[in-house]
């Protein structure tokens, strides 16, 4: 303290008689001398007055608490720190319970700010006018849903369609058991078919079989012209269920138009893919088990559709960061699967066009430029990522990346194993309820979740424009941008891609248009009158 006599050096204050006593010495004629040694002895007696009993006792006690509880204080911290550390880096894949915890993100700060609008509404419910009557069924429809777990949910929505159009009976679909992950799982194995029944009741018949009556009829088998309008169904091909009784449909992809369909059929349409279309019991509760366990503690995620596996690549002929061994790799693979048309592919020209999908390095990269600090929990929804380097490139920049396989135990995931299509079934529900969105590929799951994102209230969804951030994450790496100038451009581009409401874009083909099912806007989302609107 300032005033205290040891810091000045001298006394200035108050003596009680004992105090004075001691500065007093006598010398050897018995004549009494004050001042001799006079500044030792005042140190002397200052520091004897602190060690005894009496005035400063409750100083000498409370310094001492003081000086405990900073020592405590000091070894929490320094506890607190190691036990993060060693969190940090398990490498348990399996124990949920010990998930790394990190500085709480701010929720209603822009990166994570959702972008519901109180303008507009789901409109889905089907005039009574339009509800399925009391008049018998033209005949009965067989579909062959093909392809991946969202092209088969789309397909299938587009064949309940069909199925109104025609008023026609459908069987329970079957599931393409030849794709690339060749899952043997049926209908009933990833969906409620339940409720996939009751839900539709009121607008066609779904039967678990074909009635005894046609059971003998020999379904005439046909593959739906592409795109098709409402007209091609109601006229062409009911003239054929009515001559046949049973149809089969040998493909459900992409058969109904996106655009130029009635306003109820396209009302159906979201209501089967985003109602009646439910997973079954086991997957929907894990699916919201893994969701809540990377929401611990309030903390919000991203999903990423990181589209970079060995199928998705030899498909497109992308190979950009990859060897030359796994290029030929995936060559080889492209020219043995039959029913991919194109074969020669100059992967470089696709990327610079932005048909590529991401790599980790481009997506670790792009989340940085759009300020996602590093210590955010992505969730990786799509299978193994090609290529001896893995994830390595988004890792070193983001180190909290999971998937369905380290967030459930084995035991969860036991019911799943070798059932491709289930486990994309709990990706598409973490995807689904994920803070954020962000797919790096327009497949058929990212047309799926980004569309029921929107149809549940504008949920963020990032659209990266792939073809301007190639441009501009060449020209960093070529040293023509400083990252203080590529982050700017990349946020700047992305200001309207992040989910927000826009009106389905219409083409002059339908591959030049928006998928129905990644924007039901207009369709199954309306603009909520002035006197509606919530307050």
């Amino acid at each position: 303290m300032s005033n205290s006599p040891l810091a000045t050096g001298t006394i200035t204050t108050r003596r009680r008689p004992i105090d004075s006593v001691e500065y007093v010495e006598e010398n050897g004629n018995g004549k009494v001398n004050i001042g001799q040694h006079h500044h030792h002895r005042r140190i002397t007696s200052s520091v004897n007055s602190l060690m005894r009993p009496g005035r400063y006792l409750s100083r000498w006690i409370f310094g001492a608490l003081m000086l405990l509880m900073i020592s405590t204080m000091f070894v929490k911290i320094i506890l607190i720190h190691l036990f993060l550390r060693v969190n940090a880096t398990m490498t348990s894949h399996h124990d949920f319970l010990q998930l790394p915890r990190h500085v709480k993100h701010e929720q209603n700060s822009e990166i994570w700010a959702k972008l519901g609008s109180d303008k507009f509404y789901k409109c889905i419910d089907r005039s009574s006018i339009k509800t399925r009557g009391k008049s018998m069924s033209n005949g009965y429809i067989l579909v062959h849903a093909n392809g991946g777990l969202n092209q088969m949910r789309s397909g299938i929505s587009d064949m309940v369609a069909v199925a109104k159009l025609m008023n026609a009976s459908l069987v329970l679909p079957m599931l393409d058991h030849k794709s690339f992950w060749t899952d043997p799982s049926e209908f009933k194995d990833i969906f409620d078919w339940q409720h996939f029944r009751k839900s539709l009741e009121d607008d066609i018949e779904v039967l678990e079989f074909l009635p005894p009556s046609v059971a003998n009829v020999k379904p005439f088998l046909k593959a739906p012209v592409s795109w098709s309008k409402a007209s091609y169904y109601n006229r062409d091909i009911l003239k054929i269920l009515k001559r046949h009784k049973v149809i089969e449909f040998t493909h459900t992809d992409s058969r109904l138009a996106n655009n130029g369909i009635p306003d109820s059929i396209q009302k159906l349409r979201c209501h089967a893919m985003y109602e009646a279309i439910r997973f079954t019991e086991k997957i929907e509760q894990l699916g919201t088990k893994l969701v809540n366990r990377l929401k611990e503690n309030g903390e919000p995620y991203i999903a990423m559709h990181l589209r970079y596996e060995k199928d998705m690549l030899a498909f497109t002929g992308c190979n950009h960061n990859l060897t030359q061994k796994e290029a030929e790799e995936l060559r080889k693979l492209r020219y043995k699967t039959k029913h991919w048309k194109e074969k020669r592919i100059n992967g470089t020209e696709k990327r610079v066009l932005g048909l590529c999908p991401m790599t980790p390095r481009e997506a670790a990269i792009f989340l940085e430029a759009m300020e996602y600090p590093s210590n955010t929990k992505i969730c990786i929804v799509a299978g193994d990522i090609f290529g001896q380097n893995g994830l390595k490139a988004l890792q070193e920049r983001y180190p909290n990346v999971y998937y369905h396989s380290n967030l459930a135990t084995e035991q969860e995931l036991k019911p799943f194993m070798q059932r491709h299509n289930q486990l994309a079934a709990l990706d598409y529900i973490l995807a689904l309820h994920a803070d954020v969105f962000l797919y790096t590929y327009d497949g058929n799951m990212a047309k799926a979740v980004r569309g029921h994102r929107l149809f549940q209230g504008f949920w963020k969804t990032i659209n990266p424009d792939k073809q301007n951030f190639v441009r501009l994450m060449d020209g960093m790496d070529n040293k023509k941008l400083t990252w203080k100038e590529f982050a700017t451009q990349v946020r700047g581009l992305h200001v309207n891609r992040t989910g927000a409401p826009n009106a389905r874009v219409v083409g002059h083909s339908p591959k030049q248009e928006e998928n129905f099912y990644a924007n039901p806007f207009p369709g199954c989302i309306c603009l909520r009158p002035k006197h509606e609107k919530s307050r």
